[in-house]
């Protein structure tokens, strides 16, 4: 694929030109699966930038919620939500620096491959929550089990979505600080990205030796938003390509496709994160394209696009992407 060849991963990646070592993260080798992201929790991999890693991803709500009479709020326990592999260490990630993650493949994992999607009590983008406090009475708990395959989300008799894959949390550790799996920041974490996909590059700040990166929440398909406070969560096989960045700094999560380069920002209120996202975008576009400041800041206001990751979680995430076209310097 000649964009992966002229990405700033295979570019610049400490690993590059190895012939990767290829790691197996299995259930069985992370055993204890991780509900906060940070530099206290013991590391279950190390690897060299270059390697792949296959990792089995849990659902969102670890395997709790297993058919459709099942009531959310007796098997749920906020924030325990979102378990986490990892932390995987890479050899030579040091603070300012970044990892580079390449998604290759996601794949339905069991013999019956299905996905969950729920509305809970007092979380989601139309309803009163912990953080917009309202008085009027939760939402009906809804629980919808939904067939998957490679191609295709069975959501019912009469709609058929396509399968598009992607990781809800993708993360490296904090410097210090130890923040649940359920919240976004400029670590990474619970994105909720749909273009955090198969044939993309996320780009994420490293703040601790090892980059302590962590990934799960698989997600079959995903609306913009994430509206009802959660996609088609699943179970995945989920392989990876991690390489290293040797002292690029950037603040913000970063994400690269064949189309597009995107930088994402989370906060409340949501255009908070829209404002992170442009400016980080602006950032990049000036250190590494040769564009002016305020010719970007123009430019973007006619050809920016921007993407509602989610506005449900503790929170919001944006991202602001321009086209890959409108980079080539002539």
């Amino acid at each position: 694929m000649k964009w992966l060849e002229e990405s700033f991963m295979m570019k610049r990646g400490v690993g590059a030109d190895r012939n990767p070592v290829e790691h197996l993260l299995s259930e069985e080798v992370q055993k204890k699966f991780h509900y906060t992201i940070g530099p206290y929790s013991d590391p279950v991999l190390h690897i060299k930038p270059g390697d792949r890693v296959i990792v089995e991803t849990r659902d969102a709500f670890d395997g709790a919620i297993k058919s459709e009479t099942d009531k959310p709020s007796e098997l749920l326990r906020m924030p325990f939500l979102n378990p986490q592999n990892g932390p995987i260490m890479v050899e030579g990630a040091e603070k300012g620096d970044v990892i580079a993650v390449y998604i290759e493949k996601m794949s339905p994992r069991g013999a019956d491959p299905h996905g969950v999607a729920c509305m809970i009590p007092n979380f989601g983008a139309l309803t009163g929550t912990d953080y917009t406090a309202l008085l009027n009475e939760p939402l009906p708990e809804k629980v919808r089990v939904i067939k998957i395959d490679e191609d295709n989300v069975y959501w019912s008799k009469r709609n058929t979505l396509p399968y598009r894959p992607h990781i809800g949390t993708l993360s490296v550790s904090p410097e210090i600080d130890s923040i649940n799996s359920l919240t976004p920041d400029n670590h990474g974490g619970n994105m909720d990205m749909p273009d955090m996909g198969p044939d993309s590059i996320t780009y994420l700040p490293v703040r601790s030796p090892g980059g302590r990166l962590f990934i799960g929440d698989a997600h079959a398909c995903q609306g913009d938003g994430e509206v009802c406070g959660t996609a088609v969560e699943y179970a995945s096989t989920t392989i990876i390509k991690v390489d290293l960045i040797k002292r690029w700094k950037i603040d913000w999560p970063r994400l690269e496709n064949k189309h597009a380069i995107m930088s994402i920002g989370c906060a409340r209120p949501l255009e908070d994160a829209a404002r992170i996202a442009y400016r980080d975008l602006i950032y990049w576009m000036v250190d590494e394209y040769g564009f002016e400041k305020w010719d970007a800041y123009m430019m973007l206001s006619q050809c920016g696009k921007v993407r509602l990751g989610n506005f449900v979680d503790p929170k919001y995430t944006m991202g602001a992407m321009i086209s890959k076209h409108y980079l080539a310097q002539n």
